[in-house]
């Protein structure tokens, strides 16, 4: 059903879009998705970071004897 929408298509729905909700609308809802966006991409980068960081921290706590058997 949405595989043959056609440009046409997707600018009835942007002006039907645009009428109903407004410029003004529209505008700061885009803002707020760009906001979450955002964030996201902060909280998984924060996310990285204390992968890096913990496994920077990791020490090895293999007893000894097991460590000569390798």
């Amino acid at each position: 059903m949405l595989n043959n929408i056609g440009l046409p298509g997707l600018l009835l729905i942007a002006v039907v879009v645009l009428v109903l909700f407004g410029r003004g609308k529209i505008s700061s809802l885009m803002g707020e998705v760009g906001k979450g966006i955002t964030a996201f991409k902060k909280g998984v980068d924060d996310g990285k970071q204390e992968i890096e960081d913990s496994i920077e921290n990791a020490r090895d706590v293999t007893p000894a004897e097991e460590k000569d058997k390798a």
